[in-house]
């Protein structure tokens, strides 16, 4: 049988057989985007939250990006470690740390966000800028159901 034969089945109106499928796509170019940095989708999301967000703490950090609570602890060393980000004790509160992009954070995160516009103009050159709008909106409308 023939690639081109085979069908999906009941599979092809399933919106989240869809969204796995492009998800891996992106994925999979994504690492290629950044390759040579160190970074991986997680990191980059967390300098990007913390860019947007100087100051915040690392649970809030995780709670924004799904990441459990035990898994951000070697993250954010991760990053420190790298010099990416500086973690500074809360004065109100000695059990949480407020997090800042370092300069050379600053300027990873900016190679990696260019590095990743290029591979997401590349996966969604199909569509228009209205169709990548929409599908944003579309998006953000599962991610959060009750907004």
């Amino acid at each position: 049988m023939s690639r081109k034969t085979i069908s999906f089945g009941s599979l092809s109106p399933l919106v989240g057989f869809h969204l796995r499928r492009a998800s891996g796509e992106f994925a999979l170019d994504f690492r290629s985007a950044v390759e040579g940095t160190g970074m991986r989708q997680v990191l980059v999301g967390i300098l990007a939250v913390v860019e947007a967000n100087p100051g915040i703490n690392q649970g809030a950090v995780g709670k924004m990006l799904g990441i459990k609570r035990a898994n951000m602890v070697s993250l954010i060393n991760e990053l420190v470690e790298r010099g990416a980000l500086e973690r500074t004790m809360t004065p109100r509160d000695r059990r949480s740390f407020s997090l800042e992009l370092t300069v050379s954070g600053k300027a990873l995160l900016a190679e990696c966000m260019t590095r990743i516009a290029v591979h997401e103009k590349k996966l969604l050159a199909g569509l228009s800028d209205l169709e990548q709008q929409l599908l944003l909106n579309l998006l953000s409308r599962i991610e959060s159901p009750a907004g």
